[in-house]
C-alpha cells in the first residue's frame, strides 16, 4: 500500500510529490509535513489493527509511515521505540498531582528519543539507496544515526560541536562513524552539514530539516495514544467518576523543535484518522539560555529570533531552532503553552528524578523541571493527567549528573569508620 502521497510545505502550504524535493520548500524554507493518504489507511486499518500487534518496537506502527520496514528483525534498528512509562507518586504528592507519569525515552537502544528519527531516516537511506547519511548533532542525534546505521551497515558521517560531551563523542566512534569536531557551535556544525551534503550528494539526516525525523519522533506520540487507552480502562475499573477528568498534558523540552512537532504530528495523524477525538495539551519547556521557541510563543509570533544559546543541557542548547514555527503551534494548537527554566532547576530535576530510579540527561530533566516550575505557578492543575518525557540517559552526561549530587566520602576500610560517617 502506497501511504506515502508526498510533501505539504508547512509555512506556506505548497505540495510536492515524493521525489520533488528532499529536504525543504524551495520557495520559503519552511519544513515540509510528509502527507500520508488518510483515507486509504482508514479503509484498510481500525485502531485494534494496531493496538493488537505483538511487534514492541515503534514498528508496530508501520501503516502509519512512509517507509518500508527494514530487512531483519533483529538488530537495534527493530528496537527502537516502544519505551516504558513509569508512575512518579512521590514526587506527585510533592506537587500536589493527583496523576503523574514518565515516558522514559533513554530505554532505546543509544539512550535517546533520537533513535526514532534514525531508525526511520536510515530506512528511508535504503530505500534511495544513499551511500553515506550525515547529520549534524551535540551527541544525541549522531549517536542514535551512528547506531543504527551500524546496525545495517550504513556508512555515516557526523559533525559535532567540540564542546559535546566526550559520553556522547564515545558513542559515535565506538558506533564506526567517521566523527568531525567542528570548532563552533552547532548551528555551525548544522550549516556545515548542509554545504557537506549538497556537495558530495549524502542523505541529510539534520533534524528540522529531513522531514522523516519528524515521522519517527511522531510514534512517541502513538504510545502514549496506546498507553492511554490502557489508563483509562484501569481507571474505570476503579471508579467510573475518574472518566470525567481533564485531557491528559505532555511536557516535553526543546531544542530546535523537532521533538515537540514529532508528537504534535503523530496525534494530528491519530486525528485525521478519526481515531482520537481531541489533541492532548502540550506543554514545551526550554531552558531560559536557549529560549528561541518560549520566546517567540510568548510573543505571539512564528518568527523565531536566534539567541546566544548558553545551558548545561547541551542537547536543547540551539542559537537557531530549525523547526521552531511547528513547534510554536504545537503548543499553540493543543491549548498548551511555553516554561522556561534556570540551570540549577534542571540539575535539581537530575536529582529529583533520580530519587525515583530514572536517570535523566539536562535535556530530559528539563521537562520534569518545566513541571515543578508548571504546578507552582498553576500552569499545570492539580486535578490535570500529567506525562514527563524523559528524552535522554543521564550516562550521556555524567559531568552534569555529578553536579546534581554530593560527592561520595572516602574511608578508611573499618567499622569504625563506617560508624563515623553514618
Amino acid at each position: 500500500m502506497n501511504k506515502f502521497s508526498g510533501y505539504r510545505c508547512s509555512i506556506c502550504g505548497t505540495e510536492y510529490l515524493p521525489g520533488q524535493v528532499t529536504y525543504t520548500c524551495p520557495k520559503d524554507g519552511g519544513n515540509l509535513d510528509v502527507v500520508l493518504d488518510y483515507e486509504t489507511i482508514k479503509k484498510k486499518f481500525q485502531p485494534e489493527d494496531i493496538t493488537s500487534r505483538t511487534e514492541s518496537s515503534l514498528w508496530r506502527y508501520l501503516p502509519l509511515l512512509p517507509v518500508n520496514e527494514p530487512a531483519g528483525d533483529s538488530t537495534p534498528l527493530h528496537a527502537s521505540g516502544w519505551t516504558p512509562v513509569f508512575a512518579l507518586p512521590r514526587l506527585a504528592e510533592k506537587l500536589h498531582l493527583k496523576h503523574l507519569w514518565l515516558k522514559d525515552e533513554s530505554r532505546n537502544p543509544t539512550a535517546s528519543f533520537k533513535d526514532r528519527a534514525s531508525a526511520v531516516v536510515v530506512t528511508r537511506a535504503g530505500e534511495i539507496k544513499s551511500e553515506v547519511v550525515v547529520t549534524a548533532s551535540t551527541g544525541n542525534a549522531g549517536a542514535a544515526l551512528a547506531g543504527m546505521a551500524a546496525a545495517v551497515g550504513q556508512k555515516a558521517v557526523i559533525f559535532a560541536p567540540k564542546s559535546a560531551p566526550q559520553a556522547k563523542v564515545a558513542q559515535l566512534l565506538v558506533f564506526g562513524a567517521k566523527v568531525i569536531l567542528v570548532n563552533g557551535t552547532y548551528d555551525d556544525a548544522f550549516d556545515l552539514t548542509v554545504k557537506a551534503s549538497d556537495e558530495f550528494g549524502w542523505y541529510c539526516r539534520n533534524t528540522g530539516y529531513n522531514p522523516f525525523t519528524l515521522e519517527g519522533k511522531k510514534t512517541a506520540a502513538f504510545e502514549i495514544w496506546e498507553w492511554w487507552i490502557e489508563a483509562h480502562r484501569d481507571w474505570h475499573k476503579k471508579d467510573s467518576a475518574l472518566d470525567n477528568h481533564s485531557p491528559l498534558t505532555i511536557i516535553v523540552s526543546v531544542g530546535d523543535g523537532n521533538i515537540i512537532s514529532g508528537i504534535h504530528k503523530g496525534f494530528k495523524d491519530l486525528f485525521a484518522l478519526g481515531w482520537i477525538p481531541n489533541l492532548p495539551r502540550i506543554i514545551g519547556v526550554q531552558a531560559e539560555g536557549s529560549a528561541a521557541i518560549a520566546n517567540a510563543f510568548h510573543a505571539k509570533t512564528e518568527k523565531i529570533k536566534p539567541v546566544s544559546a548558553a545551558t548545561i543541557a547541551d542537547s536543547i542548547s540551539v542559537d537557531l531552532p530549525r523547526d521552531g514555527v511547528r513547534a510554536v503551534r504545537a503548543a499553540a494548537q493543543t491549548d498548551g503553552t511555553y516554561i522556561t527554566v534556570k540551570d540549577e532547576d534542571i540539575i535539581k530535576a537530575i536529582a529529583e528524578l533520580g530519587t525515583m530510579g530514572v536517570f535523566a540527561e539536562p535535556a530530559g530533566a528539563a521537562a520534569y523541571a518545566g513541571l515543578v516550575k508548571g504546578a507552582s505557578l498553576g500552569v499545570v492543575g492539580s486535578d490535570d493527567p500529567v506525562l514527563v518525557m524523559n528524552t535522554g540517559s543521564g550516562l550521556k552526561d555524567v559531568r552534569a549528573a555529578l553536579q546534581a549530587v554530593q560527592s561520595a566520602p572516602v574511608i578508611e576500610p573499618t567499622l569504625e569508620a563506617v560508624k563515623k560517617i553514618l
